[in-house]
């Protein structure tokens, strides 16, 4: 067992070790008192939103500090971490150019989580040594698949696509580490996700209203919906074109901020909004995911990718493989808050 850290995060840190039979695996090690110190945080936290309700509310975001309490309190569980690397080895099985480490099961407990050591590099490393285009994308492309095919397939995200959570595989391949912010969604809400797409795509506005429904968006004008809209093309943009090109074409990196605080002005106009717990987790991955895809300079046909998995989507099929992996897998019901 390694005293050195081979890495750090927020909750634990993680040593490489020797099984008695060989095997090197990777130790996830919780810090001490960590149930303690993430309750004191959150109560901060809470005090902190409250405290800056009373200056301004246009975002009202009751629901969504709910749902970071729960997704935090289940990220303290490693064996729920654990059955987490074991239904993402199920979703992406077929998918080569991802790797997920099997858990340890008899080394792994609610504070240690032992795993497949996987061998790769960081992403800055790999980006500090100039790779080719074609290297670019295939690491963009492994990602986009190992965010995405759990998604639109079976209902589940990971909530935290920060390039801390993966390494790079010598054939430019992931290896996804990192599964304790995990989201398991009901299939209406990924068909409110299609379904609003698909409202941009044809510039309905009724669609889209049912769409922001289906999310859990509530007691919303339509003049608001459409301040949300301008945010939604914003991050639906690079899928609605099918043609080669990069994430974000604009040069100028403070784009999105312009974006969003457009969006923030036109709903404070517009009385504000509530938004609903499910809806945080997507956002975050979709803006995440989106900062990895700029670093990388990747180019790809992101509307072909997109629509190879939302082809022949089926609400009541999700439904039915979401429920499969997850007995497969042994995965316990999401914590609600």
């Amino acid at each position: 067992f390694e005293h050195e850290a081979a890495a750090a995060a927020s909750l634990g840190q993680v040593h490489s070790a020797i099984l008695p039979d060989g095997r090197r695996v990777a130790c996830k090690l919780q810090y001490p008192d960590m149930q303690a110190t993430v309750d004191s945080d959150l109560r901060q936290f809470r005090m902190a939103v409250g405290l800056y309700y009373r200056i301004d509310s246009t975002i009202k975001q009751d629901d969504v500090l709910v749902e970071l309490t729960a997704r935090l309190q289940e990220e303290l569980d490693y064996t729920r971490e654990a059955a987490n690397l074991r239904l993402y080895r199920l979703m992406l099985a077929d998918y080569p150019k991802v790797s997920v480490p099997a858990p340890v099961e008899d080394l792994s407990t609610r504070r240690l989580l032992t795993m497949d050591w996987l061998d790769g590099r960081g992403v800055q490393t790999v980006l500090d040594a100039n790779p080719t285009l074609e290297q670019r994308n295939a690491m963009a492309l492994a990602l986009f698949q190992a965010w995405y095919v759990p998604l639109y397939r079976y209902g589940v995200i990971h909530g935290d696509p920060h390039m801390g959570n993966f390494t790079v595989r010598d054939d430019y391949g992931l290896n996804l580490l990192d599964l304790g912010a995990i989201r398991i969604f009901h299939a209406r809400f990924v068909q409110g996700i299609i379904d609003l797409y698909r409202a941009l795509e044809r510039d309905d506005e009724d669609l889209a209203y049912h769409a922001y429904q289906a999310w859990g968006f509530t007691d919303m004008s339509r003049e608001t919906m459409r301040v949300l809209n301008e945010w939604a093309r914003f991050i639906y943009e690079p899928l609605m074109q099918d043609r080669v090109r990069p994430i974000q074409e604009s040069g100028d990196p403070q784009f999105g901020r312009a974006v969003a605080e457009r969006v923030y002005a036109g709903l404070k106009r517009t009385g504000g909004v509530r938004p609903p717990r499910e809806f945080v987790l997507v956002d975050r991955s979709a803006i995440g995911l989106g900062s990895v895809f700029l670093r990388l300079g990747a180019q790809l046909n992101w509307y072909r990718l997109f629509q190879e998995l939302i082809a022949d989507f089926d609400a009541a099929q999700l439904a039915a493989r979401q429920e499969n992996a997850r007995q497969a897998a042994r995965v316990p019901a999401p914590i609600e808050g």
